[in-house]
């Protein structure tokens, strides 16, 4: 009954308590080196939201102006992606990425100020492109009032 102990001579278990901090340390998540990869800005009316993928499209890392804890108006300010970007680049680092290729979305008015915090990073910019979803022709506008 209860659980069974195994007593080790104080030497053993000192060796052992080293191995078992290694095997923890290799077993945690493995960083990838990627060379190549893209960075998603999406910049609307309310918030700015910035992800890190690899060629393949696998998410690598993401941040946005209300994780980095600016609240209502303030996260579509210039200066909140100004900072989001900052935040990303300690893993873009880790990553060890050094060319992007920059997807811009919306209209908001932090789409620029990304860009420029992209390029004082030190990132090698292959090519931006804006791919914001325009509408051919969508739908039926609303009726004009009749005052």
């Amino acid at each position: 009954m209860g659980k069974k102990r195994i007593i080790e001579k104080e030497g053993a278990a000192e060796a052992s308590g080293a191995e078992k901090d290694k095997n923890q340390a290799s077993a945690g998540r493995k960083v990838s080196i990627v060379e190549k990869g893209r960075v998603y800005i999406q910049a609307s009316y309310n918030n700015t939201l910035i992800s890190l993928t690899d060629d393949n499209g696998n998410l690598l890392a993401q941040s946005s102006a209300g994780s980095l804890g600016f609240k209502g108006p303030r996260k579509a300010t210039p200066y909140a992606a100004n900072r989001i970007i900052e935040t990303l680049g300690e893993k873009i680092r880790k990553v060890g990425l050094r060319n992007v290729m920059v997807f811009v979305k919306g209209i908001g008015s932090g789409r620029e100020a990304a860009v420029r915090a992209l390029v004082g990073q030190g990132l090698n910019i292959t090519s931006i492109k804006d791919i914001t979803p325009i509408p051919h022709n969508g739908p039926k506008s609303p009726k004009p009032r009749r005052v």
